[in-house]
């Protein structure tokens, strides 16, 4: 088997030289930035160190939604509110209910006051006319109609008499006590002097021709009421008379042709 197999010689191959390839030379890396502080990187730059470009800050506004109240505090702000109102309405009929229950039961009644008499005891001018000295006395009648309500006239009360705006006299009421369904009748002494008499003169005069002289009375008078056994706080009782007599001549009898007293009082 050796001695038929043939070698056959193979050609000799050559061996062509391969080129080797060319060396690029080495990149040098910058040393100073290719980009100023500042300014975006460029995509085309170191690729080992790419970064994406950082944005601008812009100053800008915060905006804050408007805050709702808290719905607990509205809550309780609204039955805090609907109590106080409640609380009112329930005081108020309450008050309704006593002082209906008081009117009822006592029948409360305004007092009267009437002026009956004026007598001048006193009604001259000083030699130069300038000063009016003046003495009055007055008779007043009060009335208490009420039945289970007495009035205690306490003091501190002042009483005068005017003519044109100007005060002529005054005085003051004793201190008494007015039982029930009593009348009372006073006599009250005024006295005074009033200077700046020129105008009062003269209007004097001109009423003195007609025969009706207008004067007014008014009256402040501290009072407390007496309900049952019940002594209540003190009022103020407010009479206004306006009294129309024939003439202020004195020691001579004054006749009243019309009088006409309102009442009212305020604590």
């Amino acid at each position: 088997m050796a001695d038929h197999q043939r070698i056959h010689p193979v050609p000799e191959q050559r061996i062509h030289p391969v080129p080797e390839p060319e060396q690029e030379p080495p990149v040098q890396k910058p040393t100073v930035p290719l980009v100023p502080r500042g300014s975006f990187s460029s995509e085309k730059g170191d690729p080992e160190k790419q970064q994406e470009p950082v944005p601008l800050r812009r100053r800008t506004i915060p905006y804050y939604p408007p805050l709702k109240p808290p719905k607990r505090r509205c809550c309780s702000c609204k039955r805090c509110l609907c109590c106080t109102c409640c609380l009112l309405f329930l005081m108020i009929i309450i008050i309704g209910a006593l002082a209906a229950a008081f009117y009822f039961v006592f029948q409360p009644k305004i007092p009267n006051y009437s002026v009956d008499s004026m007598r001048i005891s006193q009604f001259s001018f000083n030699n130069d006319m300038t000063l009016l000295f003046a003495t009055f006395n007055v008779g007043i009648t009060a009335r208490n109609p009420n039945k289970k309500i007495g009035i205690y006239y306490e003091s501190g009360s002042h009483l005068s008499v005017w003519y044109t705006g100007v005060k002529l006299c005054e005085g003051s009421l004793p201190r008494f006590y007015q039982g029930h369904q009593n009348t009372t009748v006073l006599s009250l002494d005024l006295s005074g002097q009033t200077q700046n008499v020129t105008e009062l003169m003269q209007a004097l005069q001109v009423d003195r021709q007609r025969g009706s002289i207008p004067l007014n009375l008014r009256a402040k008078v501290p009072v407390k009421l007496k309900v049952g056994k019940l002594k209540l706080m003190k009022w103020n009782f407010l009479v206004k008379c306006r009294l129309d007599v024939d003439s202020l001549s004195a020691n001579n009898a004054i006749r009243i042709r019309n009088s006409d007293c309102k009442f009212g009082f305020r604590l």
